[in-house]
């Protein structure tokens, strides 16, 4: 390790190391915590920023975690702080958690640059805290690890392997089509999430740990261990280690995240048939980073890499398997021709170090390019009048006869009225209809919520039918699968041409041609737009008031315009 900062470098100094009377206090406030002036003085303050919680069990192993990168700090000459912000609790955090990771991204830069540390850990995984986290440790600018929280363990009924949220919904379908009891949907509760820790699907949990890893935020190999593993807690403790050495080397986030590395991450998301939502979180994260992504690169990409990782929805295997077969670094491995592999990563050395030292030790799992799961497109971006600003597609989990398609509107104001509707079996639809939803986009939803996966009708449920399009400026999750386009831009509330779809107008997509057609005259569309009134949103006060007035559209990546970019925020005044 090449050590370059001395002690009397060390921004925490400035809260320790002066002889004043406010050093002062700031030494006897941790003395009085019941630490000596041999465990803090001359040594880097390492912040764990952690999202742990008893309301996410995704991260209900972070505290424990926690412990584990202090030891390791401690047994490397620093002094570790931990500090929690919110959790981001995908499973009962409402109207959304969408909403909160601008916020959890606030709290991040704001707690890292406030408080005396020198370099940070950051303790997340599911969905949004991971981009909220690194947007946030960008922002601040420290040198810092990403410790990704880890899948869960695979899920088991009846004798079936079950993968969290892609089976809920696919069992759902054939509980309301009659194929599945009550009490078998009730028993499949007790096996369906066996351990703490994110989804072992491919949604947008894995897809964004992966993308840390990918963009050289975590230790080689980190995003794919299992939660419950034992290399879970012993990869903690070596982030704790890193995170010492790296404050000594001054490795900060610009010297890290460049444009490579996002186009590495957008070369990783096709092969793995990622999460649509990571769309919105990669051009934020690239943003903060001070690199201009756009979702043109992101269509450009998914039209020259195939889908090698058989996982999940779009594949067959689960994030346990993934990990066996060698996680990541494997992957990256079957990628090598594809990649940047001179980017550089957290550890201080390039990408290729990595990918040098990997093992693909399952070719059915991780496939070479040579023999991809799919060469269907992992992700399409789609544009028209519309969607001007684009709207997204995952191809590989739709079924093929819906990729060009045209057919009547079914089209919904409020997500209520379309729940109402899909459980009236003498709904007038047929499997040649596009279900719209509207104002469930960014401003309208709010926070844009993962409504996008519209249920099908029970009346085509029970007449056999799995899939059919739909259309929204919703997200969906990442573990959801079929025809659906998202992210529609701009959005419906803020009077985006998806407004004017009316029950019965005609809208044409072309997966391969990136097009998609409602058929009215602009001159119609206008008119439409002009008379039409969004539903009511009732924005009193608060962080809701302040989404509502400052958030970007999806295709912008959903930050607010006074957080994007990479503008310096001078260093707090401690005196």
């Amino acid at each position: 390790m090449t050590i370059r900062k001395k002690p009397e470098e060390f921004r925490s100094h400035r809260w320790f190391g002066v002889k004043d009377l406010r050093s002062f206090g700031h030494r006897s406030r941790t003395l009085q915590m019941g630490f000596s002036h041999e465990e803090f003085m001359g040594k880097p303050v390492i912040g764990i920023i952690n999202t742990w919680s008893e309301v996410n069990p995704c991260h209900l192993h972070l505290r424990n975690r926690a412990e584990a990168v202090k030891r390791a700090v401690w047994a490397n000459g620093g002094f570790p702080v931990e500090i929690p912000v919110m959790s981001v609790s995908e499973q009962y955090q409402k109207p959304t958690t969408m909403l909160y990771r601008n916020f959890l991204a606030m709290e991040t830069e704001e707690s890292i640059r406030s408080h005396p540390v020198d370099g940070v850990v950051l303790l997340g995984g599911c969905d949004k805290s991971t981009p909220a986290l690194v947007m946030g440790a960008c922002s601040a600018g420290l040198p810092f690890v990403f410790v990704p929280a880890g899948p869960m363990l695979r899920g088991n009924w009846a004798g079936k392997v079950l993968g969290s949220g892609a089976d809920v919904w696919k069992y759902w379908a054939e509980k309301e089509a009659g194929n599945i009891t009550e009490e078998q949907w009730q028993d499949m509760e007790s096996g369906i999430a066996r351990s703490y820790g994110t989804c072992m699907v491919m949604g947008t949990a894995a897809t964004m740990m992966s993308h840390a890893e990918i963009l050289g935020l975590t230790l080689p190999g980190a995003s794919a261990i299992p939660a419950a593993d034992a290399a879970h807690p012993r990869m903690a403790a070596m982030a704790g280690k890193r995170a010492v050495e790296m404050v000594f080397e001054d490795l900060t986030p610009n010297k890290i995240l460049t444009r490579k590395s996002f186009e590495n991450a957008l070369v990783l998301h096709m092969a793995m048939a990622g999460s649509t939502n990571a769309i919105i979180h990669l051009v934020a994260m690239a943003g903060r980073a001070g690199v201009e992504l756009s979702m043109a690169d992101f269509d450009a990409y998914s039209r020259k890499v195939p889908v090698i990782a058989n996982i999940r929805p779009s594949g067959e295997y689960l994030m346990e398997d993934f990990f066996y077969a060698g996680g990541l670094p494997a992957l990256m491995k079957q990628l090598e021709s594809l990649l940047h592999t001179d980017a550089m990563t957290i550890s201080g050395q390039p990408l290729k170090a990595t990918i040098d030292r990997a093992v693909v030790y399952n070719e059915e799992v991780i496939r070479p390019l040579s023999r991809p799961v799919s060469t269907a497109n992992g992700l399409a971006v789609l544009t028209g009048n519309l969607a001007p600003g684009g709207c997204v597609i995952k191809p590989s989990a739709a079924e093929a006869r819906l990729q060009k398609h045209t057919g009547p509107a079914l089209a919904f104001e409020t997500y209520e009225d379309m729940l109402k509707a899909v459980n009236d079996e003498n709904l007038d639809v047929t499997p040649d209809h596009i279900m719209v939803l509207k104002n469930a986009g960014p401003v309208g939803g709010p926070g844009m919520p993962e409504w996008g996966m519209l249920p099908l009708p029970r009346k085509l449920l029970k007449q056999g039918v799995r899939d059919m399009l739909r259309i929204s400026d919703a997200r969906m999750s990442g573990t959801s699968y079929g025809a659906c386009i998202l992210h529609v831009a701009p959005e419906a509330y803020i009077k985006g041409p998806l407004a004017a779809v009316q029950t019965g107008d005609l809208i044409s997509v072309d997966v391969e041609a990136r097009s998609i057609h409602l058929h009215l005259s602009d001159e119609e569309i206008t008119r439409r737009l002009r008379a039409w009134t969004p539903p009511e949103r009732d924005y009193p006060r608060g962080f809701g008031k302040m989404y509502a007035e400052h958030t970007k559209q999806a295709n912008e990546g959903c930050d607010f315009d006074f957080l994007e970019g990479t503008a310096k925020v001078k260093e707090p005044d401690i005196h």
